[in-house]
């Protein structure tokens, strides 16, 4: 192929609308990789701060020397559930105004505790939507690009002295470069969704069925029944 048929010349030899849609994806791909990078790992400190704190959690029980040793574990959603139930335990614990000292309800800590829950799954998901996004609207990108050059391309056959293959040839394939660079932005960015939406699919779980430990290691604690 020679160098005025390259890849590179026809990426950035195009005309200026295909040209505008080939940033446009080359942005979008460059956004979802970030994204990518960055959230592996948040959710990989994550997944080490959770692990190191479910050793701490079981193997002391002490919720005052739990809450003292996982401060620093700040990245795992299971901490914040802890610290959001601990705190609200404490505060019933200490009113001695409150019936809930007398019969053992604990509606309020698990409120407190479903609250961390939602805002935890929230920083997980942020930035997942994009890349949903841009799986689903990338090819359809690229393929307006591909189809409007390949308008141009036929639309400067008309006006060439000849008509064969090779006066479209380089026109279409510049056109083609459009619906490339889409799919190399869009495949990407869906193994990364459909990965992170999984992972976060089990934190979700995790913190769900440690939320119901939780509640079940401070009634056994302190006595409390429904």
């Amino acid at each position: 192929m020679s160098q005025d048929h390259s890849f590179y010349t026809m990426l950035f030899g195009s005309g200026p609308v295909v040209m505008a849609v080939l940033w446009i994806l080359i942005g979008l791909s460059v956004a979802s990789w970030a994204i990518a990078i960055s959230k592996y790992l948040q959710l990989r400190k994550a997944t080490f701060d959770s692990e190191e704190f479910s050793e701490i959690f079981w193997e002391s029980k002490d919720f005052a020397r739990v809450d003292d040793s996982s401060r620093r574990l700040d990245s795992s959603p299971l901490v914040k559930i802890f610290s959001n139930g601990y705190r609200e335990f404490m505060r019933i614990l200490q009113d001695q105004h409150s019936s809930v000292q007398k019969d053992g309800d604990m509606t309020t800590v698990e409120a407190a505790m479903k609250r961390a829950g939602l805002e935890e799954t929230a920083k997980l998901e942020k930035g997942i939507t994009f890349l949903a996004t841009v799986a689903s609207a990338a090819p359809f990108i690229g393929l307006f690009g591909t189809v409007w050059g390949i308008m141009n391309a036929f639309h400067g056959l008309s006006a060439a002295k000849t008509t064969t293959i090779q006066a479209v040839a380089p026109g279409i394939s510049e056109a083609l470069v459009a619906t490339a660079v889409g799919l190399a932005a869009a495949i990407p960015a869906a193994i990364a969704y459909n990965f992170f939406s999984a992972r976060i699919r089990q934190f979700k779980q995790s913190m769900d069925a440690f939320g119901d430990e939780f509640l079940n290691v401070a009634k056994k604690s302190f006595g409390y029944r429904r």
